[in-house]
């Protein structure tokens, strides 16, 4: 049995980041001793990529269904799955074992149809979008009234 998600996606508040902030760092020669010393910038920009992402993904769909006591063990996966992404992004030569672990990510946490199958989740059909969708296209396709058609319309409702 399938359970049907809100094809509007999440609108409550997601949970805290469960994780750590990690600490991004960059390595300085002196005198050929090499320091690693912390990259308070890309921290900073990491975090903030991190909780961005937290946001989008929570407001998807399976946000919905994360948000139920019985899928709190998926959190933590959740933000593993933010955290790569945000890193993967940062690195555009990322090396391919990290790309591959992002959709298994996905797999695992729901994003991908596979993954929604495994947990037993559909996305609901969206009948009010669905409509309006219909509604402005009807719209679009009848021919648009002149000013002077308008007007005289206005007049005549006088």
């Amino acid at each position: 049995m399938f359970k049907q998600l809100p094809a509007e996606g999440y609108t409550g508040n997601p949970p805290e980041f469960p994780l750590p902030k990690m600490v991004r760092t960059y390595v300085e020669v002196i005198d050929k001793v090499r320091t690693v010393k912390p990259d308070n910038s890309a921290t900073i920009s990491l975090r903030r990529r991190e909780m961005k992402i937290w946001r989008e993904v929570w407001a998807l769909p399976q946000g919905k269904a994360w948000s139920a006591p019985r899928y709190q063990w998926l959190w933590p996966s959740i933000a593993e799955y933010c955290r790569l992404k945000a890193l993967v992004e940062k690195a555009p030569d990322a090396n391919a074992t990290l790309v591959a672990q992002l959709h298994r990510y996905r797999d695992q946490i729901g994003l991908t149809n596979a993954g929604m199958r495994e947990l037993g989740w559909d996305i609901a059909d969206d009948e009010v979008a669905d409509k309006r969708a219909e509604a402005a296209a009807e719209t679009k396709d009848k021919p648009t009234s002149s000013a002077r058609d308008r007007l005289k319309a206005a007049r005549a409702g006088s």
